[in-house]
């Protein structure tokens, strides 16, 4: 098996298809996945692309909205840098063959129409077609049910990643640059609208080689996600209030604006729901209008029993999107060499201390573009060497089987459900110290029997995913114990 490349990407969203695409030409590129490449929060994402064409908009109101939605925590270049960048994304997604609509819509936090879709499933229709630029690419290979498990660095360099592939063996593979696309860390929380995918590996593994991390106790809350029984819960997009949908009580009575930023709505709903249930409804607006733009909403929402048109859907908040985390300048460089980082996995200042709706496409398709030209100019002044290995060399794992008893695989299922739940309960829509410093002292205990069991057995795919997850867990515990005052989606509600 080759495994030398000049480009090595890890994770297959939005973010790391438009680095692949823009490297295309520059080198052969490499993208691991860990299931199949349209297992992504980009395949989930309903909401549409903002984007700031001009038609009466003007690029510092979107910059002004972004920052008010972050609380002012973002960092200003980036965000400049996302919305003067954002009509050339959507006219680069167009180009690839996604077909927006005409005229854009408005979604929460933004003072106008801007944002752009397809259908009512965007996301889905640009995964789709960018898979469909990638398969048809000869220097672009995918790996799908291929886990990165550890980078390989070396004084202070990132010569590599290590993979749990296909055929459960550790594989040394070695690039010029890594770039982790890994996406976000919802399924650390018991709901959540990610992936099962999502178990934030992109953070563990960068954290595991001592590379900065930072605003992981931003996490983003969904507040409407259809109430079902399991997860990852169906979202309700965005546009259903853009488009005029209400949120009632059980009586049937308004209690907050639809249209608040993301963190203020769901505490707004999550206070509401220690007294009532609560629901979304759209039957006073125009049935047609409704089916018309938001067809798949609508068909998905009847196999559940309810009619979008005339029902009151019940609703809930759920974990939704990772605001902070691999720290990266605007080139998605990393502090260490030769890694980078691009999408939900990156830091990169645009979000703040809370996303506003519909940056995250923007952000996945303009940082994306922008790291692959990064890469693309250091090729040809030469800065960048590639890192290769002889055949036969020794690493510090070897490639093998590995294989868990029933037992161990019924213990590790446990350990999930328990920080999952936890995470909910303690570190979670509304936290006090007391409950953090409580879910602190179990994720520790969890990690040193996680680990136990990993010198015991070796590594599998389930064991490394509830790894990753305690890793989190305690990022982001400790993180929100770190920050004393409320922020955007921090939000303590009493101090012990």
């Amino acid at each position: 098996m080759k495994n030398n490349f000049d480009y090595i990407i890890v994770g297959s969203g939005a973010a790391g298809l438009t680095t692949a695409l823009t490297l295309r030409n520059a080198g052969n590129v490499a993208i691991f996945t860990k299931k199949n490449p349209s297992d992504s929060s980009t395949n989930l994402a309903q909401g549409g692309m903002a984007a700031m064409i001009g038609g009466g908009d003007r690029a510092d109101w979107h910059i002004e909205d972004t920052m008010k939605s972050g609380d002012f925590h973002n960092k200003k270049k980036a965000v400049s840098l996302l919305v003067k960048n954002s009509r050339e994304a959507l006219n680069w997604l167009k180009k690839q063959g996604v077909l927006f609509d005409k005229k854009p819509s408005l979604e929460a936090g933004h003072r106008l129409p801007r944002i752009f879709h397809t259908t009512d499933f965007t996301g889905a229709d640009i995964e789709k077609t960018l898979l469909k630029k990638i398969s048809g690419n000869k220097n672009i290979k995918t790996f799908k049910n291929s886990l990165a498990i550890d980078l390989i660095v070396k004084e202070n360099n990132c010569e590599g990643v290590f993979v749990l592939t296909e055929d459960n063996k550790i594989v040394p593979f070695f690039a010029k640059a890594i770039i982790l696309a890994t996406g976000g860390s919802g399924q650390v929380y018991q709901w959540t609208t990610n992936p099962e995918v999502a178990t934030g590996d992109g953070v563990a593994i960068a954290s595991r080689s001592r590379v900065k991390i930072s605003d992981l106790e931003f996490v983003q809350f969904h507040p409407t996600a259809f109430k079902g029984s399991t997860s990852p819960l169906f979202l309700l997009s965005e546009r259903l209030r853009g488009e005029g949908a209400k949120l009632v009580d059980k009586k049937g009575n308004r209690f907050v604006d639809e249209l608040l930023p993301r963190d203020e709505l769901t505490r707004a709903i999550f206070e509401k729901q220690k007294s009532s249930e609560v629901y979304l409804t759209m039957s006073h607006l125009d049935k047609k209008e409704i089916i018309k733009k938001l067809p798949n909403i609508y068909k998905r929402l009847k196999t559940y029993g309810y009619d979008l048109t005339k029902d009151r859907v019940p609703i809930t908040p759920a974990a939704h999107y990772q605001c902070g985390g691999v720290v990266t300048d605007l080139n998605g460089k990393t502090s260490i060499k030769n890694l980078f980082a691009v999408g939900e996995v990156a830091r990169t200042g645009v979000h703040g201390a809370n996303r506003l709706a519909s940056n995250s496409l923007l952000e996945g398709v303009v940082f994306g573009k922008r790291v692959g030209e990064f890469l693309k100019k250091i090729q040809k002044s030469k800065e960048q060497k590639p890192a290769c290995r002889q055949a036969g060399q020794k690493f510090q794992f070897k490639s093998q089987k590995f294989k868990l008893d029933q037992t161990n695989i019924n213990t590790i299922k446990k350990f999930k459900i328990d920080i999952q739940k936890t995470m909910w309960e303690k570190v979670g829509i509304v936290r006090c110290k007391s409950e953090m410093l409580e879910a602190l002292k179990q994720f520790e205990g969890c990690k040193k029997q996680i680990g136990d069991i990993k010198e015991k057995t070796g590594i599998s795919l389930q064991l490394i995913e509830v790894l990753n997850l305690v890793e989190i867990a305690l990022q982001i515990t400790q993180a929100a114990l770190n920050r004393p005052k409320s922020l955007g989606a921090h939000y303590l509600g009493r101090i012990n």
